[in-house]
């Protein structure tokens, strides 16, 4: 990576699994807090000076009937995730399964006045926040088809290690989905990403690694 100025990512989880904060700079992780509070997580950031935080949740709640654009984009690359809903509709279910999606907007309203969300196009230098995704990332480095959620806690930890980044201190998938994150921060800073969605719903972001660079193990391609 060019960029050497810290950056942070975000793993969002429900109210019994917390949130995961992973910041590196360069490739080496100098923090790394599990199930602590929003502020607590931007207190470190600013802490660090970090430059930019990838975190794993939706930007923006779904607007009226028509999903968000940037989930459009990706399921047309044939890469699925959780559809977004009105938030209306999230605070009318009684599942509970959007908590995680509410955790998320606090991440982003205690993080947006000091690191605002990021939009195509527009400057990232004075520190910048994004929506980004683990397994849209997973499959820009190894291929749509290789990536597997059931191997997930394998092919992740694989891909941090080729980026130079040690995974001893990543404990659980959580902690890998954040410095995953995080790396895509580093990327964003150097300009190495697309971004698929619009202004209106917001952008999900996910690196664009070299040709090179996008190379999978035997051991990963055939388990």
């Amino acid at each position: 990576m060019s960029s050497r100025r810290p950056v942070a990512g975000i793993d969002i989880g429900g109210d019994r699994k917390g949130n995961h904060l992973v910041i590196l700079r360069g490739t080496q992780i100098v923090c790394n807090l599990r199930k602590e509070a929003p502020e607590h997580m931007l207190e470190k950031c600013l802490q660090f000076e970090v430059a930019a935080v990838g975190i794993d949740a939706p930007c923006r709640w779904r607007i009226g009937e028509a999903g968000r654009q940037a989930e459009k984009s990706l399921a047309q690359q044939r890469i699925f995730s959780f559809a977004t809903p009105t938030r209306e509709l999230a605070m009318a279910s009684q599942s509970g399964f959007y908590g995680w999606m509410f955790n998320g907007e606090r991440v982003y309203d205690a993080f947006t006045p000091h690191f605002p969300i990021f939009r195509n196009g527009g400057e990232t230098g004075g520190g910048v926040c994004f929506e980004t995704f683990p397994h849209a990332i997973t499959c820009a480095f190894l291929g749509r088809e290789v990536a597997s959620a059931k191997k997930k806690g394998t092919q992740r930890r694989e891909i941090l290690k080729h980026e130079g980044v040690e995974t001893t201190p990543l404990r659980s998938i959580d902690d890998v989905d954040a410095a995953l994150c995080a790396l895509t921060a580093n990327y964003l800073l150097d300009g190495r990403v697309d971004a698929y969605g619009d202004e209106l719903g917001g952008f999900i972001v996910v690196p664009t690694p070299a040709v090179h660079d996008r190379r999978v193990s035997s051991d990963l391609s055939h388990d």
